[in-house]
């Protein structure tokens, strides 16, 4: 155990709200320490809107001592020797010294309580993870395994044998990951051949952890290194075997691209063109907007390579991973309908659009209209500038008609001139099948030719009813 040489309030200051705990816990003998992600965040300049404990005191004991303190308690995680507090504005989180040991078939810890904090420390995942201030007036700094020099490096050790961490709970190999593309931290050489060595494991976890980790990697501020992690470790193949899939296929020129380089570029160019923080949707598009393509490659005479209709089946595929990883119906919803349209702009480029095939775009676009721009523009990476330019001023061109559009007529409420309720006036009929294909008709030609106005709305009803009623 090493105490940092520098004041330990200079390098973690500790929050009132944690004083304040300290200050409950010494008042009855017992040992309270500041533990894990806020030392590290804060040895990082990095804000921590909670706050985790780790103490001597057992359960029960923490209750009575926080209950005068804390605004309000939880004990949802008690059976596992923690217990939640509102202090202030910060939710806190104390822990027992734990000594778990881990049933290596299922992962679930057979909660033993410790006696002593470095034992405690030892099961931690990560080195940097591993460090404690207490905050019972000495504010000693506790770093038994190094993290502090490993987090000065930016590498990223376990505080045992990475074999041992990752066989207690094989989700730390994600969270690995995730803490490169979250921290800018490196893997230590032998944490990657762990990693490598025990992917495979990963399987034993539960979806739901896996997209909990997913998503905050792909939320990270360098999301490509995180999922180069995945894919050089295997990872993604028990996860995401989607991704290293695209290093086998070649794009429509036939030059055998890297589809798998060029997926991350795309990731990259589409998180460059946010403007309200980090788009988990738009992200989650980027990293799977090709992933129809193995499926869909063929070879022609002549060398060419084809990937027709890979769009369609992309946004099928995404679906089913998404909906693998059980993210909310309009996560799944949204990615894969941007995976389904991300092609539909090439067809403006090779011939001139219709206003109605504009307002088709918008229309099937909908609400993720903004992302479908950027997803777009994302997807040209070539490095031919003259062609680089040509899609962008094509794009460029297609958003001003959007616009033109959109100053001369309501594009965000695509509706019929007639509601239902007119329909069913004009025509004399009831609610039913005939109401629904009248609506679609119109709406149809709402598309085609812009607002026709009710009385020629009323005539092309009419019409249509002498015709099809």
């Amino acid at each position: 155990m090493t105490d940092s040489a520098a004041s330990p309030a200079d390098l973690v200051p500790l929050a009132p709200e944690a004083l304040a705990l300290g200050a409950g816990f010494a008042a009855v003998g017992h040992e309270l320490h500041l533990v894990g992600g806020p030392v590290r965040d804060a040895l990082m300049g990095r804000p921590s809107d909670d706050l985790d404990f780790a103490t001597d005191a057992h359960p029960e004991r923490i209750l009575e001592i926080v209950r005068p303190i804390a605004s309000a308690t939880w004990t949802t995680g008690i059976a596992y020797g923690t217990v939640g507090a509102q202090v202030g504005d910060l939710r806190c989180e104390i822990t027992t010294f734990r000594a778990d040991r881990y049933d290596r078939a299922s992962r679930n810890p057979e909660v033993v309580y410790g006696d002593s904090l470095e034992a405690d420390l030892r099961r931690r995942d990560f080195t940097m993870n591993a460090m404690a201030v207490s905050v019972t007036g000495d504010a000693t700094f506790t770093d038994p395994y190094g993290g502090l020099a490993d987090l000065a490096r930016g590498v990223l050790r376990t505080p045992g044998t990475p074999e041992e961490s990752f066989a207690d709970d094989p989700l730390r190999m994600l969270r690995a990951a995730r803490f490169v593309s979250t921290l800018g931290v490196s893997l230590a050489t032998e944490v990657a051949n762990a990693m490598s060595d025990m992917a495979a494991q990963l399987g034993r976890i539960t979806a739901e952890r896996v997209q909990v980790e997913l998503s905050k990697l792909l939320l990270g501020s360098a999301p490509r290194r995180g999922l180069e992690v995945l894919v050089d470790s295997g990872l993604a193949d028990v996860v995401l075997p989607e991704l290293p899939a695209l290093r086998m296929a070649a794009d429509e020129h036939g030059q055998h691209k890297d589809v798998y380089a060029h997926t991350l570029q795309v990731l990259d160019q589409a998180i460059d063109l946010e403007d309200g923080g980090p788009d988990l949707v738009l992200r989650w598009a980027a990293v799977l907007h090709d992933i129809g393509k193995p499926a869909t490659r063929e070879f022609l005479p002549g060398g060419r390579v084809t990937f027709h209709h890979h769009e369609v089946v992309g946004a099928r595929m995404a679906r089913k991973r998404l909906k693998a990883l059980r993210y909310s119906n309009d996560i799944v919803d949204d990615v894969s309908q941007l995976v389904f349209l991300h092609l539909r702009f090439y067809g403006y480029r090779t011939s001139e659009w219709t206003d109605s095939a504009v307002r088709r775009y918008v229309r099937d676009a909908g609400p993720l209209l903004p992302r479908l721009h950027k997803l777009v523009r994302s997807d040209c990476t070539t490095r031919n500038q003259r062609k680089s330019q040509s899609l962008a001023l094509a794009y460029d061109t297609l958003e001003e008609r959007i616009a033109d559009l959109r100053a001369r007529e309501d594009l965000e409420a695509l509706r019929p001139d007639l509601d239902g309720n007119a329909i069913m006036a004009a025509l004399g009929i009831p609610a039913g099948p005939l109401v629904g294909r009248a609506y679609k008709h119109l709406l149809e030609l709402r598309i085609e030719h812009g607002p026709l106005g009710p009385e020629r709305a009323l005539e092309e009803l009419r019409t249509w009813h002498a015709e099809n009623g």
